[in-house]
């Protein structure tokens, strides 16, 4: 039977043998009553690597988005994002639902997933007779965009421009690890003027569950009650924070997976795919019919999914370079 190559996602990794030693050895206590000591050693890790004066562990980053976004919006406030960020179009309507906002979705004309500073000064104003508009959401990577990089530069001047307006400034960096060695820096040079990050735990660095928000004192301390109100409070939460911990251990191996990723797109390019090349992780490309070539893909043992009228193909920790140059055997012998 013909093993199957999974690039679906980098959220299909499962822990190995470290990583399960870990968790199963976690020093633990109640994270709800008086904070499990292992869960606790992520946050303090995490804030550092971040750059922010404390964080706190979540089940998953749509949570980590939601909990941010209603800490910083009130009933009917309006907030900005990139077209296709993953808080307007991934996380089922609620930030509408449960945050109250009104999203904004922003072109992409300042480069791949993201808006210019101008068009972030245009919509940021408010008046007595328009929407109040009081956040701008940003996604590094862009997951939309084929994992698309925004530079330290390039984000000063977008943070720049939500202050000119009076906006706070909320980072999706899910992927911001994948952002951090695709450009060569630490990942506290990306959050550089942020109120608020997300930043994933089980999606590169293949921990099985767990996202962090990092943000200052106060923030966090209202993120903590947030939290519990929507049910995300654990208890012995040590041993998935252990995950964590292991994950963090592995963020340089993040380089491996952008190679592949370039391994995949150049190979697809050959055999006369259109394909973006791709910055970190996540290769895109375009098809005349997503869903037959999603189909065919499939029989023969190649996994990906369909965004944007693209189809997707995610690098990661599970898939080797020897599997990629399978996956482009079978794609060259199956003439797809």
């Amino acid at each position: 039977m013909t093993k199957p190559i999974d690039l679906r996602s980098d959220t299909v990794t499962r822990p190995d043998e470290q990583m399960s030693a870990a968790m199963a050895t976690a020093e633990v206590g109640d994270d709800v009553l008086d904070h499990d000591p292992t869960t606790r050693a992520l946050e303090e890790r995490v804030a550092t690597l971040l750059g922010t004066a404390a964080a706190l562990w979540v089940p998953s980053g749509s949570m980590g988005n939601l909990i941010s976004l209603m800490l910083h919006l009130q009933r009917g406030d309006r907030f900005l994002a990139p077209h296709g960020s993953h808080v307007l179009a991934y996380e089922f309507g609620s930030a509408a639902w449960l945050a109250g906002g009104m999203p904004q979705p922003l072109e992409w004309n300042g480069g791949p997933g993201r808006p210019t500073p101008e068009t972030v000064r245009g919509h940021g104003e408010s008046s007595y007779d328009t929407l109040r508009t009081t956040l701008l959401c940003l996604e590094n990577t862009h997951n939309s965009a084929g994992g698309a990089v925004t530079p330290p530069h390039e984000h000063a001047q977008l943070a720049a421009a939500a202050r000119d307006t009076g906006l706070r400034i909320h980072l999706d960096g899910a992927r911001i690890w994948n952002a951090s060695v695709a450009l060569g820096l630490p990942p506290a040079a990306l959050t550089v003027g942020v109120d608020s990050v997300q930043a994933c735990l089980s999606k590169g660095l293949g921990a099985p569950v767990g996202s962090v928000i990092a943000a200052g004192e106060d923030f966090i301390g209202e993120a903590r009650r947030v939290r519990r109100m929507l049910g995300g409070g654990v208890r012995q939460g040590g041993v998935l924070a252990a995950a964590g911990l292991v994950a963090l251990d592995r963020i340089d191996a993040l380089a491996a997976d952008h190679d592949n990723a370039r391994l995949l797109a150049e190979g697809l390019a050959e055999h006369g795919w259109s394909v973006s090349a791709p910055q970190t992780n996540i290769v895109l490309a375009a098809v005349p019919n997503v869903g037959l070539t999603l189909e065919r893909l499939a029989a023969i043992g190649v996994r990906a999914v369909s965004m944007n009228g693209q189809i997707r193909f995610v690098t990661h920790r599970d898939v080797s370079s020897a599997d990629v140059k399978e996956a482009l055997r079978r794609i060259s012998e199956a003439r797809l």
